[in-house]
């Protein structure tokens, strides 16, 4: 008996996702003055591809910027080196992120493709905790 591949949903291929998120990024209002020279959207997007990429550390991703594949894969710009990421994203509003995930979210659940996740009640059982990858012991403040 022949396994069958999957249809293939070109709005919810990789780059199809990248490009929604890409988009969405651009959507987003930078915090910064005049013209920065990392954009807000390559920040944001370095970003997505560090935690997508597993680096464990933003040191380790630093490495990674370096190799230039990012650019090509996730369609950055420019990547910004690990203190710079920081000064650029710290202010953003992770409030201003909620539609551009609700419109990634409702196009896996559209798209069928959260279907093997559903786990009680039709609730989604996910691992998205990133807390033991990126903490410090030496920088914190009375709310960490």
């Amino acid at each position: 008996m022949a396994t069958r591949a999957p249809a293939v949903r070109k709005h919810l291929s990789a780059d199809a996702l990248l490009h929604r998120l890409r988009t969405g990024f651009g959507a987003i209002a930078d915090h910064r003055p005049g013209t920065p020279k990392i954009l807000l959207p390559d920040a944001l997007m370095s970003a997505f591809a560090m935690f997508s990429l597993k680096s464990p550390s933003l040191l380790a991703f630093d490495d990674e910027r370096k190799e230039g594949n990012l650019q090509q894969v996730y369609g950055i710009g420019q990547v910004p080196c690990d203190t710079r990421m920081r000064d650029i994203l710290d202010p953003v509003d992770p409030e201003s992120l909620r539609a551009l995930f609700k419109s990634v979210f409702g196009a896996l659940q559209r798209g069928k493709a959260l279907e093997e996740m559903v786990f009680i009640n039709g609730h989604y059982l996910l691992a998205l905790d990133g807390t033991s990858y990126f903490s410090s012991q030496e920088i914190h403040c009375q709310s960490c």
